[in-house]
């Protein structure tokens, strides 16, 4: 029976994985997106390692061709700067690791051992260096495939030093003017999921409030607004590739690089409008977690389900107006959709006259967060 159970489990994993690289892989095709971007990255990375192999081992013929596809590899970064200061940084520590593995195989008279005693601490050491960042590592890997090879004479250094060189021009050129990354399209991407996901959060409390029960879910509705600062994050992490993305990019030369981004007020406001959300969350978990307290009414709870299902319907439209095609009709649903919320504010504010003691303080409260989240999602003047 166990081991049926543990078939059935890993079937269903392998079927979410599926259907997660089935997914993926008709958005590559279907749709500009992540998805897209990693494709493209991934296929100009194979690129930039067989023509840098055919540069070195192909024509040049060189000894340790090895060294070109692989550094040409690591050169196709997520942007160009990226690219430029990597391919720096790995130049820099590659040339020290060949420097000092040739230096010990010299002293040493090519004893493998004693060389490895006297190279490897000291590379490794060095590779965490925060000036090298993540090449650190190609120092103490490439001193291994000098200390390996087993010859130290200075022409075999000038051939791994000038492979080394190769692949890396060759990685950045290809990353440079082969369709390179701008970015743009990320943040106002990540803005749309995260406007998504707040109003699929915000419907879901508002349909839970009408329930009779409903606060039994305020915990999970709690802990789904907490993970809206990961999206947060997101949109962080991609506001920080656009900028970055531009430094150095003939990308806006070169190709199309669409809508700019929204500026940088919204991802303060977004920030904002989580806040809010996750203030109206917190109050109804700690309402429903303390069977003590007196709860609003269930007339109460239904005027703010109404405003907080408008909230979400303009969460949902902003979603909209994010997405690629903006359409006038959005901005109007939108207006449209506020004024209703406020009017609906209105109306709670008259039923928490109706509350009294600790409900009424629970509903004083509710109310003041709630409004406070229409004032962030207020349509521009």
């Amino acid at each position: 029976m166990a081991r049926n159970v543990g078939w059935a489990a890993v079937r269903q994993w392998f079927g979410r994985e599926w259907a997660e690289v089935r997914r993926a892989v008709h958005n590559a095709f279907e749709e500009s997106g992540q998805e897209r971007d990693t494709l493209v990255q991934s296929l100009k990375a194979a690129a930039a390692a067989i023509a840098a192999w055919a540069l070195s081992g192909w024509w040049l013929q060189a000894p340790m061709a090895l060294l070109a596809p692989w550094t040409a590899l690591a050169m196709v970064a997520g942007t160009v700067y990226q690219s430029v200061r990597a391919g720096a940084q790995q130049f820099a520590v590659i040339a020290l690791g060949t420097v000092w593995a040739s230096a010990a195989m010299s002293l040493t008279r090519d004893q493998t051992m004693a060389a490895m005693l006297l190279t490897l601490p000291f590379m490794m050491l060095l590779g965490n260096y925060r000036r090298f960042g993540a090449q650190g590592i190609y120092g103490a890997t490439t001193a291994l495939f000098v200390i390996t090879a087993g010859s130290s004479s200075t022409s075999t250094v000038g051939h791994r030093l000038l492979e080394t060189l190769t692949g890396a021009v060759v990685g950045i050129l290809v990353n440079a003017l082969i369709l390179p990354p701008v970015h743009l399209r990320s943040v106002r991407d990540r803005l749309g999921r995260l406007a998504q996901e707040t109003a699929e959060l915000l419907d879901e409390v508002a349909g839970g409030l009408r329930e009779e029960n409903g606060l039994e879910k305020a915990e999970q509705w709690h802990l789904m607004a907490t993970r809206l600062t990961v999206s947060l994050q997101n949109v962080s992490d991609a506001r920080r590739w656009a900028l970055e993305g531009a430094r150095w990019n003939p990308g806006g030369r070169l190709r199309r690089t669409g809508p700019k981004p929204p500026p940088f007020a919204e991802d303060m406001r977004w920030d904002r409008v989580c806040t809010r959300v996750l203030a109206v969350t917190r109050t109804l978990s700690g309402t429903g977690e303390d069977p003590g307290l007196a709860h609003p009414s269930p007339g109460f709870f239904r005027g703010l389900s109404d405003v907080l299902e408008q909230a979400a319907h303009m969460c949902a439209v902003e979603s909209e107006l994010l997405a690629p095609a903006e359409a006038d009709t959005s901005q109007d649903g939108r207006d449209a959709e506020y004024r209703r919320a406020w009017d609906g504010l209105g109306a709670l504010t008259g039923t928490f006259h109706q509350e009294e003691g600790t409900a009424a303080a629970i509903a004083g409260e509710l109310i003041l967060e709630t409004r406070q989240l229409l004032t962030e999602l207020a349509p521009p003047e």
